[in-house]
């Protein structure tokens, strides 16, 4: 990969949207804190250079600055919001403190042509953007002149086409501007002269080169959960070193319909990979009896999985390494330009947070990976979209979907549901159009009448939400026949329900999963 976009940090909360645009455009990316060593910019080998958005003011004592290096370099640069400012600022422009916010939705006028128009915007049109800034720039830096200019922002967008140079004072990165990847690919092509060259193929070999060359004759043990993070990361380290891979899929008790069988048909069977399967149903239905708290079911089950992992891979012997599905967005540093800890990273949490006593190094190819470039590697693999497609399940899993109290017969029953509305909705050809969808056990009786008898029985919820990444989410629009189908077929089916309720919630004020 010789075309490597990097993306400088200045906190700003979409940042993770600018690189997955870059890389959507062909281009391999990776997002680097603007106060992180100066060495980090220099190996990391740019052919072009991208600066975020961020929360702070240029104008304020110590704010972020762009690194001294990208200054004094030649290569072509893109400063979006915070980006634009700074470039402003610091190169003899002026910045002020504006009167009046510009958030939201705004109109562009084009006055002038430009590269990142190309085939996108002609001049003398308007076109929408997304618009979130208080400070603006009032005066150019020399070498820069105007093409672009909002109600809000009269320096919309302006170049250096000299210096190969350009800055917006919108979001190209987020969806509300339609023509914002556009803008952002004729930045990488046009203006930098970069041809794509990130592809699913070609980091499908390098990540098994780079597999072979890290492992060695070691073996590796894989924590599989069934999901699409786990499963890609097990079928590709297999492809790599083959059966000195050993998966251990522990069943906690608590997963959909058929799931255990289904991992273990598939791994074992299909791929022929190395697999123990754990059944610790027991164990944490047991630990489980009589907690209701959300948190404390978590915690129960997070150690627990902790303990009967660790105990099955003591018996695999020369296990050297650990493989995990971990993936970008748990791994990008994120700066804090306000107060506190000037950087912070998530921790990993992908087999339970696994405790250093194992003694054994970390495998994981999906570091540099969003969760949708996963899903477009296990298509390159050949894995059936029925598991690459999966919607997320909760690593908890039916435990946080069951409210109250968790026994093995309400885990049925929920089972039983869950598997009702999942069937209807691939019926209907909706799955993919949905986020995620599941059942939920509610811990409230209600009175129905089935036949001429009476009944006092449980209410099943069923939640379905559209999103992009999981941090929103809105409710997907079923219509009311669909959702009497279901109803029926649920309370007619499954022995315990007698009521079915749609969640019409959206992400915020609630949260997708209901604990």
């Amino acid at each position: 990969m010789s075309n490597r976009v990097l993306i400088v940090d200045f906190g700003s909360q979409v940042t993770q949207l600018i690189a997955r645009r870059v890389r959507e455009a062909g281009f391999y990316s990776e997002i680097i804190p603007y106060n992180a060593d100066a060495a980090r910019f220099d190996d990391f080998g740019a052919a072009a250079v991208i600066l975020s958005g961020g929360p702070a003011s240029v104008l304020d004592d110590e704010a972020p600055t762009i690194p001294a290096s990208l200054h004094a370099s030649d290569l072509p640069m893109l400063g979006i919001c915070y980006g634009q400012q700074a470039l402003m600022h610091e190169t003899g422009g002026t910045v002020s403190r504006g009167e009046t916010h510009e958030f939201g939705r705004a109109d562009v006028r084009v006055t002038e042509d430009c590269a990142l128009f190309d085939g996108l915007w002609e001049k003398g049109g308007d076109y929408p953007v997304w618009m979130s800034h208080g400070d603006k720039v009032t005066a150019l830096a020399p070498g820069w002149r105007v093409v672009a200019a909002s109600e809000g922002a009269p320096f919309a967008v302006v170049e250096n086409p000299g210096q190969r140079r350009f800055a917006v004072q919108f979001h190209p990165e987020v969806h509300h501007t339609p023509d914002g990847a556009g803008l952002i690919r004729n930045f990488l092509t046009r203006v930098a002269g970069l041809t794509p060259d990130w592809s699913m193929a070609a980091f499908r070999d390098e990540a098994i080169a780079a597999i072979r060359e890290q492992v060695g004759d070691k073996r590796v043990i894989c924590g599989l959960s069934g999901g699409v993070d786990s499963s890609v990361a097990a079928v590709l380290i297999h492809e790599a070193i083959g059966d000195r891979l050993t998966c251990i899929f522990v069943d906690h008790g608590l997963l959909r319909k058929n799931e255990a069988e289904d991992v273990v048909t598939l791994f074992r069977d299909t791929y022929n990979i190395p697999l123990v399967h754990v059944d610790a149903s027991d164990t944490f239905l047991g630990a489980l009896d009589g907690i209701s708290d959300p948190e404390t079911k978590r915690k129960t089950i997070g150690g627990l999985f902790i303990d009967v992992f660790e105990a099955e891979a003591k018996k695999i012997e020369g296990a050297s390494f650990l493989a995990q599905g971990t993936l970008y967005p748990d791994v990008i540093e994120s700066v804090s330009v306000t107060g506190g800890p000037s950087v912070t990273i998530k921790s990993h949490h992908n087999v339970g947070g696994l405790p250093d006593r194992m003694n054994l190094e970390l495998v994981e190819p999906f570091r540099l990976l969003f969760k949708d470039e996963v899903r477009a590697l296990g298509r390159e693999m050949g894995m059936p979209h029925s598991l690459v497609g999966r919607h997320p399940f909760p690593g908890p899993g039916l435990a946080i979907r069951i409210p109250g109290e968790i026994t093995a017969e309400r885990a049925d029953i929920l089972r039983e549901a869950d598997a009702i509305y999942i069937e209807e909705i691939r019926k209907a050809g909706l799955y993919d159009e949905i986020w995620q969808a599941f059942a939920v056990l509610l811990p409230v009786k209600t009175v129905g009448v089935m036949g001429d008898g009476r009944t006092y029985e449980s209410v099943c919820g069923l939640r379905a939400v559209t999103s992009v990444d999981g941090m929103t989410a809105d409710v997907y629009p079923f219509g009311p026949a669909f959702l009497g189908r279901v109803a029926t077929r649920i309370v007619n089916e499954v022995r315990g329900i007698n009521r079915v309720v749609y969640d019409i919630t959206t992400k915020p004020p609630g949260t997708i999963e209901w604990e």
